[in-house]
């Protein structure tokens, strides 16, 4: 069995759904910002619906959830993702024009709304399977 390298992010995406290609862009955005600083980023197939991030600081942390669609209401912006890894495994680190744009709490705010707002339309492409299995369970 292959060593765990840490700090290592786990993305886990419904294929139903077909997010596979944003659960992968999401890795290359944090591979690109942090580089080898990282030790493992990796891609998960997991349940019906569920789109959830989680990061782990080394192997004596838990690791911690810093996103889930169903209780963060969509998908995150690529630099609020950032700043959320950022803050659980180097919360030293300057990330330069992420930080910068969101000098003035009121632009994160504003940004965040935005975020939600276009959440709020992906949200309606979720695929059938998905919400039948939703609503099996309810």
């Amino acid at each position: 069995m292959s060593q765990v390298i840490y700090p290592r992010v786990t993305i886990k995406f419904c294929t139903k759904c077909k997010w596979n290609l944003r659960a992968a862009w999401y890795l290359q955005e944090l591979l690109s910002t942090f580089g080898e600083k990282l030790g493992e980023v990796s891609l998960i197939p997991f349940e019906s619906g569920v789109f959830r991030v989680e990061v782990q600081k080394d192997q004596s942390s838990p690791s911690v959830q810093i996103w889930d669609r169903k209780e963060n209401d969509g998908f995150p912006d690529s630099k609020i993702l950032k700043q959320k890894v950022r803050n659980e495994v180097f919360p030293e680190e300057v990330l330069g024009h992420v930080d910068k744009s969101n000098k003035n709490e009121g632009k994160l705010i504003a940004e965040e709304k935005k975020t939600e707002d276009d959440n709020d339309n992906n949200n309606q492409n979720e695929c059938v399977e998905c919400n039948e299995a939703a609503n099996e369970q309810q």
